[in-house]
């Protein structure tokens, strides 16, 4: 039985609480039998010539509460006190995750929408990256972002709060501008090459075809093969010109956007994943609500409950209190004889 307002503590026989009913009658009995008897002596004077300073009440009623509060607490020791410890304990060797990104400068092409608000697909993309995030619990996660070239703005971590927190160093206009999937492709393999984890996956998430790096997405796809890497790839947009509005306030065409869908295809089918299009955000949730339910692992989970017993501390109580009952009625609370009225 749980004990209010102390949710740690515990009493393992609770039903010997039933015993503390019968204090409130042993006391009730006491007082109507009065205070401890005491002899009364006729001759008040030898007890002078004794040394007695004269009669002293009887200390019944002092002794008796003692006793009393010792009998309280033996009945506490008997119900078994006991602190309750939870322990949750989980084993699991997780998955690692690259959250590879194009980060080209028409990715800021603003043709999604969140909550009703034009956005541009990176903030899009980075939106449902950190729900994805807060998904993965037992997972490292980490995020490679290229455009003409790689760079590592978030290595892999378990430190998911850390990740989200930092997930505004994905930003076009660190490296030149490009579209190096290959390389990003690679950055990603190398990065997961590191992790000694049963499971490995690349989530690729690009607005366009292959342009820069030395290295091309199918080349890049069988060297993350070899490392034991999954792919899944998502090509992110709509088709057709857009204008671009760059950071510094200026407006540039996009020319018309392509898809190397068949690339993404055989990058995907190389690395033993799925390709995906997402052309709204609402879409590309479902895309990475598919994906977190793809890579799943069994996690073993085992609670278990360290007890301490408790009942040592009103057993001392108790045998405290009736050893100063006892010192008192031998000492200080001890009866004495009372004297009979003169006649």
């Amino acid at each position: 039985m749980r004990v209010p307002f102390f949710p740690d503590l515990e009493l393992a026989r609770p039903e010997w609480l039933a015993a503390l009913l019968l204090l409130p009658l042993l006391a009730w009995w006491r007082r109507g039998h009065g205070r401890a008897p005491a002899v009364a002596f006729p001759m008040t004077a030898l007890l002078r010539d004794l040394g007695h300073r004269g009669p002293r009440a009887t200390g019944g009623g002092w002794a008796f509460g003692l006793v009393l509060a010792a009998a309280a607490s033996a009945i506490l020791a008997l119900a078994r006190p006991q602190w309750i410890t939870s322990i949750d304990e989980s084993k699991s060797e997780g998955i690692a995750i690259c959250l590879t990104v194009d980060v080209s400068l028409s990715m800021l092409i603003e043709d999604f929408y969140i909550g009703g608000i034009k956005v541009n697909r990176l903030t899009a993309a980075k939106r449902v990256m950190r729900d994805f995030i807060e998904e993965r619990k037992d997972d490292r996660v980490g995020i490679v972002a290229f455009a003409g070239a790689p760079y590592t703005p978030c290595p892999l971590t378990l430190d998911h709060d850390w990740l989200i927190a930092n997930i505004e160093r994905v930003q076009t206009g660190v490296m030149e501008d490009g579209t190096a999937i290959g390389s990003g492709i690679a950055a990603a393999a190398r990065r997961l090459d590191q992790q000694d984890v049963p499971s490995k996956v690349i989530i690729l998430l690009t607005d366009g075809a292959n342009n820069s790096g030395k290295l091309s997405p199918e080349d890049a796809a069988r060297l993350a093969a070899s490392v034991k890497c999954k792919i899944y790839t998502i090509a992110i947009g709509t088709p057709g010109v857009h204008m671009i509005p760059l950071p510094n306030g200026r407006i540039i065409t996009s020319g018309r956007q392509e898809f190397d869908e068949a690339t993404l295809r055989e990058v995907a089918n190389i690395g033993n994943g799925h390709f995906y299009m997402a052309q709204n955000t609402d879409t590309l949730e479902d895309i990475f609500d598919t994906i977190d339910q793809l890579e799943k692992v069994d996690i073993t989970r085992r609670s278990y409950l360290e007890v301490t017993e408790l009942f040592f501390w009103p057993t001392t109580l108790a045998a405290l209190l009736l050893a100063l009952a006892l010192l008192l009625r031998l000492t200080l609370l001890r009866s004495a004889p009372g004297a009979l009225p003169a006649t």
